[in-house]
């Protein structure tokens, strides 16, 4: 079997500091990621341009006195609408997708796709590449001992607290057995 192509030439979706490559997996391949994962809502946003908005009590000297504005609230204001308004405005109803950010992971979903980005993580597999769609990420789905290094889940993220591929320590390279 042939790891693939790196559609992202060494160049895209790869850690600079040490080169390994970013894991991609099906969050159906998992078991803990919506308990673990945090609802991400991106940043403030002015409800009526779109543009993205200042906490109030650090906006700059310029934006002029806020008494001269529409105000609905006093959290977020728009320099261009020259608007203010509460927290409940400044996000969507819907997250943008899910994160989790805690013991040396980083990972993150968007709310239309099913994949799981692992961007950061004290643990590494090798796997084949993935298609055009992640260039230079490798598909933790497709583990195999010739592939890349990747960053992936540990061990306890999955079912019987088995990983489907091998898990190595980014720290020292040791192989992690399963407990």
């Amino acid at each position: 079997m042939s790891k693939g192509i790196d559609y992202g030439m060494g160049q895209t979706n790869i850690d600079p500091e040490n080169g390994i490559r970013y894991g991609v997996i099906s969050q159906y391949s998992l078991d803990y990621w919506e308990e673990g994962s945090e609802p991400d809502y991106g940043k403030a946003t002015c409800p009526d341009c779109g543009t993205p908005a200042d906490d109030i009590d650090e906006a700059p000297e310029d934006y002029g006195a806020l008494e001269d504005w529409e105000d609905n609230g006093n959290e977020y204001c728009c320099l261009k609408c020259r608007y203010s308004f509460e927290a409940e405005e400044a996000w969507g109803d819907e997250p943008l997708g899910w994160v989790y950010d805690k013991g040396g992971y980083e990972a993150h979903q968007t709310r239309d796709d099913s994949d799981i980005w692992v961007t950061k993580s004290p643990y590494y597999t090798r796997a084949q590449f993935c298609s055009p769609c992640a260039p230079g990420a490798c598909h933790l789905d497709h583990p195999m001992p010739e592939g890349e290094k990747a960053y992936c889940f540990g061990h306890d993220w999955f079912e019987g607290g088995v990983a489907p591929y091998p898990v190595y320590r980014v720290e020292d390279g040791s192989l992690v057995k399963p407990k």
